[in-house]
């Protein structure tokens, strides 16, 4: 099979909860430890770094990756999903693992694959595993795919667990209150390995607090308030404190041995993009008239984000918004403001909500606006239609963003 064929096989053999939802989740480390038992472990051949979180997991990653690329360490970078390509879930300083190295895994290792029915996640974290292990990389920082406790990232022993933050996001699966959902993301505190947590409040305080001492793991929270003395690249509002999650990370790991310069950190935080390659998190596609786009897609990434939007300085405001089948509309929909105009559509993928059914449930909220049969006709119309001192803003889902960068 050539790249392009081995990504179909990926994508349409196996299950993979960004295209099908709960019927792919797999509560279950049964898979990964006996394929990373087949591959002789790759995951003990560097140090690691492991982060979960309901928002900014992802860009709380880059930057860090940023940071350590800068103080000259050799740095892989395990994030999903995927925008574009399925080679940006695997980097190493900041450069996409090759379509070769794709297509050779998966050819040498087809047969186990399909005997043991391993998820498409399943094997993209083996995978990941074996190219930083070829890389002979310093350390990893892996993200967390979905929860913590049963991802299939957690069979690592880190140098440092991550938790961002706690919110109401896949209920179906981590619980239904922020306590069931910090239990299961504080699933990847480790026996001794030190653990930060960027945002907490009493509910969820107490889960962590107590998942640290029964691994007598030394907890740090982040002073959220604290200001924040180096520049950032990333002009999401939210980054401000992802970075100081970020700084944190580093004072730990300073403890650990790891030597990270003021200077390493500076320029580290204002170059996470042609660092890292990061994309869709409230990034500016032109000017003006102003286009943004950020994958922002629950209540606690959107209340940041619509806020953002909300204040700046426009004549009007164009939405594109796409969302999958089984967002909570009822919890985001009362985010977007009323006074925008909509250009409703559905993701390309089998998980998309229909443009129709997503227009209704909007209306409900008093938005109202147009209907499309994909992203690329709403966003196209989207930008015939704007003009100078307006802002057109595309979000709603990871998968509407896709289509557009």
């Amino acid at each position: 099979m050539n790249y392009q064929e081995t990504l179909e096989w990926m994508f349409q053999q196996l299950p993979m909860y960004q295209r099908q939802g709960k019927s792919a989740f797999k509560k279950d480390l049964t898979n990964i430890k006996a394929f990373c038992e087949h591959l002789n472990h790759p995951e003990k051949n560097f140090k690691s770094i492991h982060i979960a979180g309901t928002n900014g997991k992802g860009s709380t990653s880059h930057m860090l990756a940023s940071v350590l690329q800068e103080a000259g360490y050799k740095v892989g970078l395990y994030t999903s999903p995927h925008l574009k390509d399925f080679r940006e879930r695997i980097k190493c300083d900041g450069k996409e693992v090759s379509e070769e190295f794709v297509v050779e895994f998966i050819r040498a290792n087809k047969c186990f694959l399909e005997t043991q029915k391993l998820s498409f996640f399943e094997m993209t974290v083996a995978m990941a595993f074996q190219y930083f292990s070829a890389q002979e990389i310093d350390v990893a920082i892996v993200e967390v795919g979905l929860g913590g406790r049963l991802d299939s990232t957690n069979i690592i022993i880190p140098e440092l667990s991550v938790i961002t933050n706690i919110g109401l996001d896949h209920t179906q699966f981590l619980g239904n209150t922020l306590a069931e959902i910090a239990k299961e993301k504080a699933g990847i505190i480790k026996e001794s390995i030190p653990v930060v947590i960027g945002q907490s409040h009493g509910e969820t305080r107490f889960v962590f607090e107590q998942m640290a001492a029964s691994k007598n793991a030394p907890v740090f929270f982040v002073d959220q308030e604290k200001e924040l003395l180096y520049p950032l690249d990333l002009k999401g509002s939210y980054q401000q404190k992802n970075a100081r999650t970020v700084l944190q990370c580093i004072n730990v790991l300073k403890t650990k041995n790891f030597y990270i310069s003021d200077e390493a950190i500076k320029f580290g935080l204002v170059h996470v993009v042609s660092n890292t390659g990061l994309k869709g998190r409230w990034q500016i596609l032109q000017e003006q008239p102003m286009v943004i786009c950020d994958t922002a897609h629950n209540f606690d990434g959107l209340c940041i984000v619509m806020e953002q939007l909300k204040a700046l300085p426009k004549k009007e405001l164009h939405i594109v918004l796409g969302v999958v089948s089984d967002k909570d509309l009822g919890s985001i929909l009362p985010l977007f403001p009323k006074d925008a105009r909509y250009y409703f559509c559905r993701p390309h993928i089998p998980r998309g909500k229909n443009a129709a059914e997503l227009a209704a449930e909007a209306k409900k909220y008093n938005l109202y606006g147009k209907i499309f049969p994909s992203v690329k006709k709403a966003y196209n119309t989207a930008f015939q239609c704007i003009e100078k001192g307006d802002v057109l803003y595309v979000g709603g889902s990871t998968f509407t963003v896709a289509e557009i960068i």
